[in-house]
């Protein structure tokens, strides 16, 4: 027997007094079904996601863009945070790819919008505080 599956059915032992085989090849079952929605591609999304939001600018812009309700210029985005006009050009960019908002060029202007991503991400971290 694995090191991980004694170690299983000693942890099942001390919940359910004893461990049959049965026990253990069912816990490890529902384990390996546990697993399976760990989707590799589904995880890498998310962290993606959830790392473009863990930097203050980016954070800061995706609130504004959110709030806004609305697609906003670069030049309206920019006054509104503390950092240079290359900083939020390249936050943006990190946004867009973490399909937190969408870009669109509007002849010479690039306007921004919020995604439906990203207004549920803000209402859940809203609604948990």
């Amino acid at each position: 027997m694995s090191e991980t599956a004694d170690r299983l059915r000693r942890y099942l032992e001390d919940e359910l007094g004893e461990c049959q085989s049965e026990d253990l090849k069912a816990r490890l079952e529902a384990l390996d079904d546990l697993e399976a929605v760990l989707d590799p591609e589904i995880m890498s999304s998310d962290v993606q996601t959830l790392s473009a939001l863990g930097n203050e600018t980016r954070y800061r812009l995706v609130r504004l863009l959110v709030e806004a309700d609305e697609e906003l210029c670069v030049c309206e985005i920019t006054p509104l945070v503390d950092v240079s006009d290359s900083a939020v050009s390249h936050a943006l960019s990190n946004l867009a790819d973490a399909d937190l908002v969408t870009k669109r060029k509007d002849g010479r202007w690039r306007k921004y919008r919020a995604t439906s991503r990203a207004s549920a991400l803000l209402t859940v971290l809203d609604g948990s505080r």
